[in-house]
């Protein structure tokens, strides 16, 4: 398996393994915007309209209050086959480009890869991942926010802040079939057992991080499917950045793009070749620098 893992590992991820200077945003220039926010979207034209909605009415009565606070809001929409870039586009329309901007892949490259290429084009001090169903409210962001001051000073201006849905796993266990409470114990085991061990809820698509830990962290990177915050967490971990976890609201949206038991197999094949990846020495960390 080791061996395996080592021969069919990709050296580095082709994105961020270089700096590249244009006229498009880009990790490596100093931010010009207090807060980016990142969404993925993947066939997501009926559950984004929503998301869009509640976060742009957000983050429009924070400039309104604080004439210092910038924002943009990058959608990435995801190889979608639906008319999601189309529904993304409006917001565009109505908001301007400086505030809304649309990234649109040709092929469907995962949740971590869109992720991953909207950060990569950010202007942000701060970079927020946020899914485009909307299960987490938007003013959480504050407790994010003060879970990532908390942990200051920032080591080489590094620091993630992760919202948690772990205190509400009673509550959600209740409402599973015995097979999903198993795998959901069974992926946490292993996350726990080969990856990350101090974040009990990895998989909540809501986390804040400083630019310089997103610069560090998704330039690393190299699972692009469901178990990209594994790694995520992994590689921070492994760079010493420090990570605090937030309790959020969170309501389960219908319509998830998860498929339980094919999903999470996959999960835990990544979770191993994470694991065994790094230690074989097939992936590397690499510190990178901002111009």
């Amino acid at each position: 398996i080791c061996a395996i893992a080592h021969v069919t590992a990709k050296t580095m991820p082709h994105e961020g393994a270089e700096c590249r200077k244009g006229s498009a945003p880009n990790i490596h220039d100093p931010a010009t915007r207090e807060l980016s926010v990142v969404v993925p979207s993947y066939n997501e034209e009926n559950r984004l309209p929503l998301m869009m909605d509640e976060a742009l009415d957000y983050l429009e009565k924070r400039q309104k209050r604080d004439s210092s606070f910038t924002y943009e809001v990058i959608v990435v929409n995801d190889g979608s086959k639906d008319q999601t870039a189309k529904v993304a586009k409006e917001y565009c329309k109505k908001y301007g480009s400086d505030k809304v901007r649309v990234i649109s892949l040709e092929k469907n490259r995962g949740k971590g890869g869109a992720v991953r290429t909207g950060v990569f084009s950010s202007r942000g001090k701060k970079i927020l991942m946020a899914d485009a169903d909307g299960a987490t409210k938007f003013a959480d962001i504050e407790k994010v926010e003060e879970g990532l001051k908390n942990l200051q000073p920032w080591p080489k201006g590094m620091a993630i802040s992760c919202g948690s849905r772990a205190h509400l796993e009673k509550d959600s266990i209740a409402k599973r079939s015995y097979f999903r409470t198993l795998l959901m114990y069974g992926f946490h085991f292993l996350v726990w057992f080969l990856c990350v061990k101090e974040i009990r809820d990895t998989q909540c698509g809501f986390k804040l991080l400083t630019r310089e830990a997103a610069l560090q962290t998704f330039s690393n990177l190299h699972i692009e499917r469901w178990a990209f915050d594994v790694e995520l967490l992994y590689i921070a971990q492994r760079l010493k950045i420090p990570i605090a976890e937030v309790a959020v609201n969170w309501t389960e949206i219908e319509g998830s793009k998860l498929v339980p038991f094919w999903s999470w197999l996959q999960m835990g094949r990544d979770l191993l070749f994470i694991r065994l990846r790094y230690m074989t020495g097939a992936w590397k960390l690499e510190a990178k620098k901002c111009n």
